[in-house]
């Protein structure tokens, strides 16, 4: 899958994120992305939309502890 570019997406940062420790997430046509909110131009991380959101599901439901 190839790297989203920041300006081809619309990132979105979480309500409970701090100044210091974030991550923001895009989906993209092709899947899903993840960057470091405090390096916007530096490395993403794209996976599949299904592995994305699985990881989502898993984390509110709690299945992946604190």
């Amino acid at each position: 899958m190839p790297s989203v570019r920041p300006e081809s997406s619309s990132w979105r940062k979480s309500s409970y994120s701090n100044v210091n420790d974030c991550v923001e997430l895009a989906w993209p046509a092709e899947g899903g992305a993840v960057r470091d909110s405090k390096n916007v131009t530096g490395p993403t991380l794209t996976v599949a939309r299904a592995g994305l959101t699985g990881l989502i599901a898993a984390t509110r439901s709690g299945a992946l502890g604190r």
